[in-house]
């Protein structure tokens, strides 16, 4: 009798096509829409910072002239003659000066259409002129309220808002990154060596950060900004004779050097506060087990701090980063608000919402102090958006809070 025998069947395992990196950008898009928020307000920023000089409209730093028509000749006129006919001449003025092509001319005596006139006025020379040209009167265009022609409008001194706060965005930029590289990287130095060590060394550090803390955050501001600031001061000395640092104008940016000072002042006031975090966290790792057997290894304290310390807290130092980043831009602000910050006439969101154009503010000329505030709050926003975006990315323990949507199976990892 047969029997039969059952043969077992190699099984295929089903392997699942892994999602494309598109894909995994738009899920992670999808989960956390205020980050995107923030992706696009910080790339808005960068872009107008790099390309200021492509994507402003007008000079920051120059009034613009408008040109008004006031009438049109009615009849030609010789270069000898002194009276002038014109169309519908009612908005022209005793005592005008106005232009007609290349030729300035002074109004003296008004009959109806029929004009008095001084010929070759400021220095221009008498010509003749056809029927239908106009009589023009150009002037800075101050104050003027958003337009197609000026979006933000112009400020007290015929300056194209737009243009400068499109510049100011550079400047905002520049200190940001250089005092948030500097503090960030201080900081972290002052807070790896401090939570590591401990002891004496643990003591001097804190008890320094301690007595810098108990300045309220815009008095020690000043005071450091103040210190360094000063044009004899032993920093900007040394900055301006030994090192490559310019002085004058790079990058687009003028008066340099004192917005370096600045940065670096607000970059100082940064690095308190990290040292204390950092200080925090490795307290912490180092009481890890890897950490003895690396020194009962034969590793050196460096090797220790560089290779096994240092990486750990990365991941803390780059939210810190994203988290002080807007907090220096608005400390900015407040020293140029404050009228110590960033030199005039150098576009600046501080600077611009302050002085006299805060004073016209209050009469009803709102736009030369609106339209910087409003961008220096969408940078900051942005900037908060997406340090809570990648911190519920790096830490699967903050998944599904507020600005992400992931739930059900999107929110596995969460609480």
């Amino acid at each position: 009798m047969a029997r039969e025998a059952a043969v077992p069947q190699e099984l295929e395992e089903e392997v699942r096509e892994r999602p494309s990196s598109v894909r995994k950008a738009l899920n992670l898009a999808r989960r956390h829409p205020l980050g995107v928020f923030g992706v696009i307000v910080i790339g808005l920023l960068f872009f107008c910072g790099i390309f200021a000089e492509l994507v402003a409209p007008y000079d920051p730093l120059v009034p613009n002239r408008g040109t008004e028509t006031l009438a049109q000749l009615s009849a030609p006129v010789s270069a000898d003659e002194t009276t002038l006919t014109v169309e519908d001449g009612s908005d022209v003025g005793f005592g005008q000066a106005v232009d007609i092509e290349d030729e300035k001319v002074i109004i003296i005596f008004l009959d109806g259409d029929t004009l008095t006139v001084e010929r070759g006025a400021g220095g221009t020379v008498a010509a003749s002129h056809d029927v239908g040209v106009s009589l023009a009167i150009s002037g800075v265009e101050k104050l003027e309220g958003p337009s197609l022609r000026h979006p933000f409008g112009t400020d007290r001194l015929g300056r194209d808002v737009l243009s400068r706060t499109i510049f100011g965005a550079r400047i905002s930029l520049l200190i940001g990154l250089v005092s948030i590289v500097f503090g960030v990287t201080l900081g972290s130095l002052l807070g790896v060596i401090s939570g590591y060590f401990g002891r004496l060394i643990d003591s001097l550090i804190q008890r320094s950060v301690d007595m810098l803390l108990a300045f309220p955050a815009v008095v020690l501001l000043l005071a450091i900004v103040a210190v360094i600031g000063d044009e004899d001061s032993a920093v900007r000395q040394f900055l301006a004779n030994s090192t490559p640092v310019p002085q004058d104008s790079f990058l687009g940016v003028p008066n340099f050097l004192d917005i370096f000072v600045v940065s670096l002042g607000i970059g100082v006031a940064v690095a308190v506060g990290v040292a204390r975090v950092v200080r925090g966290a490795v307290l912490s790792i180092k009481e890890n087990v890897y950490i003895e057997a690396a020194r009962a290894l034969g590793a050196s304290d460096a090797r220790i701090m560089w290779s096994h310390i240092f990486p750990n807290v990365a991941a803390l130092v780059v939210i810190l980063a994203s988290i002080t980043l807007p907090i220096a831009i608005l400390a900015e602000a407040a020293i140029s608000f404050l009228g110590i910050g960033v030199p005039l006439p150098t576009p600046s969101w501080g600077a611009d919402m302050t002085g006299p154009n805060r004073e016209i503010a209050l009469n009803g000329f709102w736009w030369p102090v609106f339209f910087p505030g409003l961008a220096l709050s969408l940078v900051v926003l942005g900037f908060n958006m997406l340090g809570d975006a990648f911190r519920d990315i790096s830490d699967p323990r903050l998944r599904g809070g507020l600005g992400s949507s992931s739930g059900g199976r999107g929110g596995g990892g969460g609480l």
